[in-house]
């Protein structure tokens, strides 16, 4: 079988050197060793000032809203997964889609000040797939109208825009370090913010608003996470690079092999370093991709339709029309099999089902 994704694991050797020293300590969770050295590796990694580290990505999204206060209307892109979405409703704000560039799948910038009203307060974009949206043009409208960003960057481990880690941008960005990433945590996500203000609320947040044992800085949530999760991202993080370059290697050799198949792929916003988090394909028409996904689905490989449906289709949202792209595009969306072990001989086979179908 292959499918979409299989988690990296490191030697398991190494993870249980870690796991013994948890026993010995016999500290489990609530910022512990472990979590506070992974914190400032990461920190080291990604040439970020500031993170925490949470429970997942979810988690992340709805701090950063509670942290800078939000209410009323989020501006957000419909091609996204839905806690994107799930997260604005949750904390109790209304989801106001815009449709995205047919190009890069991201949020498109020339139509979110049409969607701006006297009740938003803020941008929320994802940025699809681990490519950058457009950062500049986001930033310049949200400047104008006082608005806040936030990127949705679970897809972006190993980003890199303008020579700095896509972590940098917007009041807030979040991440997710699931298993399904290509660093993960088997469960986890992060925060992160040049704020220190806004830093200091997140993390009381995190941990149930506490301000020592028995005082409180405001609400809170358990946004922990323990020193399991954090010995898996120490030792995941000593072969990230090695993930990034196997996964560059696979995606290139996907690009040759797929040369005859009738698609289109995202584009990459200029002077960024994308990190090859998926392979995602449009194809023609919805009826040729659900012929593909039979043919794939009895050879006993398994893509998935990421994202599918668009957002606004969401039964706990309002319906929102004229999101012709979003909507066309999730449904001629394809992501295909990309993971550590994949090998290049899986790719053939894949490349060859689908012209396959492509070519009867």
């Amino acid at each position: 079988m292959i499918p979409v994704t299989k988690p990296f694991l490191p030697p398991i050797e190494e993870y249980q050197s870690l796991v013994s020293s948890i026993w010995e300590r016999q500290w489990l969770t609530n910022n512990g060793p472990l979590v506070n050295e992974l914190e400032l590796k990461l920190k080291e990694y990604l040439r970020v000032e500031h993170l925490l580290y949470l429970n997942n990505g979810t988690i992340a999204l709805q701090i950063a809203i509670k942290a800078l206060e939000l209410k009323g209307e989020i501006i957000t892109t419909p091609f996204s997964y839905v806690a994107t979405t799930s997260s604005i409703v949750w904390e109790g704000c209304t989801p106001i889609f815009v449709d995205i560039d047919e190009n890069s799948l991201n949020i498109d910038p020339k139509k979110i000040e049409a969607a701006i009203s006297q009740n938003t307060s803020a941008i929320l974009a994802t940025h699809v797939y681990g490519n950058p949206c457009d950062i500049e043009a986001i930033q310049k409208i949200a400047d104008k109208h006082n608005l806040k960003v936030i990127y949705d960057a679970a897809h972006c481990f190993g980003t890199n825009y303008k020579g700095r880690s896509i972590f940098e941008y917007g009041d807030v960005s979040t991440t997710s370090f699931h298993a399904t990433k290509l660093f993960h945590t088997i469960e986890g996500g992060a925060v992160f913010t040049k704020d220190p203000e806004v830093l200091k609320r997140m993390a009381y947040m995190r941990n149930f608003g506490h301000d020592g044992p028995e005082q409180f800085f405001g609400l809170g949530i358990n946004g922990k996470n323990s020193e399991f999760h954090a010995a898996m991202g120490l030792v995941n993080l000593k072969y990230v690079d090695e993930v990034l370059k196997k996964r560059k290697e696979l995606s290139l050799y996907y690009v040759e092999k797929l040369k005859g198949l009738n698609k289109k792929t995202n584009s990459l916003l200029k002077n960024s370093e994308f990190n090859f988090a998926y392979f995602p394909i449009v194809l023609p028409s919805e009826d040729i991709l659900l012929k593909m996904v039979k043919v794939l689905n009895d050879n006993w490989v398994y893509p998935r339709r990421y994202f599918y449906p668009s957002l606004n289709y969401l039964n706990y949202v309002q319906f929102s029309e004229g999101l012709t792209v979003s909507e066309n595009i999730s449904k001629r969306v394809l992501c295909l099999p990309l993971y550590q072990t994949l090998s290049f001989e899986e790719v053939d086979f894949i490349a060859r089902l689908l012209l396959r179908v492509q070519n009867n």
